[in-house]
């Protein structure tokens, strides 16, 4: 570099700072890395899930432990202590049609327990708003008044009449047979019902499973406590009634849960099989939705009007997927930059100080200024030299955009100390570009910044001239 007029300053150099985009979100800097993270860990209904989403059940599952416990010890004991005397005096295909059942019965039920019955996502924010817009409009209440309870629509499904309620939960209209389960918190599609046996609501994608476990496990109690009420018999046939149970006390076990069990069992299977064949859930039976008692015109839109076609429709349709996507995952926010090292862009700044942060040129040079040249700390002053720019030295690239007026910096950037032989000029703190100022002036500043604009250079703006007014008033 040519050196200028023997001026205080010399071997300037300059660190350019890239200015293609202003905004701290755009900033070089490392954003915060956010883990990617499932639905199911933010799902807003009352479930457990396990295995990264992949089973999902209520959270009141001590009845369905129960539940094992009873299958699996009632038959551990019955293949353990009945079979191998059954298929040695009667058939060994006995422990074999058990075994079938067994492994069918454990398979629906754990088909039912750990699958989404048909929960229904819930609405959006944006969603629910617009909606909550629709309802105001439709009940004449836009402007913010009394809304009319209750929130309802009506649909026509072949021929009749059906009421869709407003779930203030989820915030949606309840599709046709749908309801909320108080328990799971969820409004499940074709609700039934919920069922702590199998530790999980019972819906439209998995009342199938539920009714063939029910089914199967109808015929696995009756199997099992007809074998051992046959086992005890012909034991004593051989050696009495008495050594036959002292002989085989499993069998006694056995018997008595099966005797307790069979009947709910056999009863439920058949209630709902009568609900199969009309096409009806549990509760719609049980608020008598279609009664005839409600009136003559008051049938089942749902049903098909023959029962094979009925059960058919329930046992042998498509499964529909499932709509919460739980295992899919959550759109990341915008990324947070962490904190800036050197102290160029804030993130929270104000636009203007961004940008002013992001376009001035760094100014490293020599110290120019003396200790008789440095404002008193805690005053302003308008007037006190500072560095003096000679003729030749460098200056900042004229391409500085044009700066707003109302950014002016009092005492907030201080003249950094010396370092190792060298004055550091913040960004606010450096020259102005060429052609704001006679080439040779002074440039007579302190601690306060004089904010000069491109498109008028021979005078200030009036902005910055109140600015200065006030703070030299100050």
């Amino acid at each position: 570099m040519t050196p200028g007029g023997g001026g205080p300053m010399k071997d300037c150099e300059y660190s350019q700072i890239s200015t293609h985009s202003s905004s701290p979100m755009e900033s070089p800097h490392k954003k915060k890395k956010i883990a990617a993270r499932r639905k199911w860990e933010v799902f807003p209904g009352r479930n457990k899930f396990f295995c990264n989403g992949r089973i999902m059940m209520a959270r009141q599952t001590g009845v369905f432990y129960l539940t094992l416990v009873l299958i699996l010890v009632t038959s551990g004991l019955f293949f353990a202590f009945d079979c191998p005397y059954l298929a040695v005096k009667i058939t060994p295909a006995i422990p074999v049609v058990g075994g079938i059942l067994f492994f069918f019965v454990m398979g629906t039920l754990l088909r039912t327990s750990f699958s989404d019955p048909g929960v229904l996502p819930r609405a959006t924010p944006d969603e629910a708003a617009d909606l909550e817009r629709q309802i105001d409009i439709a009940n004449g209440t836009s402007s913010g008044g009394y809304r009319p309870p209750p929130r309802t629509r009506e649909v026509i499904i072949n021929g009749q009449t059906v009421k869709l309620k407003y779930c203030f939960t989820c915030k949606i209209f309840r599709p046709p047979r749908a309801s909320h389960c108080s328990l799971c918190d969820n409004c499940v599609e074709r609700f039934d019902h919920h069922c702590p046996w199998v530790g999980n609501c019972v819906g439209k994608r998995n009342y199938r499973f539920f009714y063939m476990f029910i089914l199967s496990l109808s015929f696995l109690t009756v199997f099992i406590f007809a074998f051992v009420i046959t086992h005890v018999i012909l034991r004593s046939q051989q050696t009495g009634f008495l050594n036959a149970l002292k002989d085989s006390p499993a069998s006694v076990l056995e018997a008595v849960v099966c005797f307790f069990s069979v009947w709910s069992i056999v009863g439920l299977s058949g209630f709902h099989t009568y609900l199969i064949s009309s096409n009806q859930t549990t509760n719609e039976d049980i608020k008598g939705s279609w009664s005839n008692k409600r009136g003559k015109e008051n049938y089942n839109p749902y049903s098909y009007g023959n029962i094979i076609t009925n059960c058919c429709a329930a046992l042998c349709g498509p499964i529909s997927p499932s709509l919460i996507d739980r295992r899919g995952f959550i759109q990341p926010d915008t990324p947070q930059p962490v904190a800036p090292t050197n102290g160029i862009t804030m993130y929270g700044a104000t636009q203007s100080q961004s940008n002013m942060a992001a376009a001035t040129p760094l100014l490293q040079s020599e110290p120019s200024l003396t200790s008789e040249e440095l404002p008193l700390p805690g005053k302003t002053t308008l007037g006190t030299p500072c560095a003096t720019l000679s003729l030749g030295q460098p200056t900042p690239p004229s391409s500085m955009p044009n700066l707003t007026s109302e950014t002016v910096l009092t005492d907030m950037i201080p003249l950094k100390e010396d370092h190792d032989g060298h004055q550091f000029l913040t960004p606010e703190e450096a020259p102005s570009p060429p052609g704001m100022l006679s080439t040779g002036s002074p440039i007579t500043h302190s601690h306060t910044l004089h904010v000069l604009s491109l498109a008028s250079q021979d005078s200030l703006h009036e902005d910055s001239v109140r600015g200065l007014v006030k703070l030299s008033s100050v």
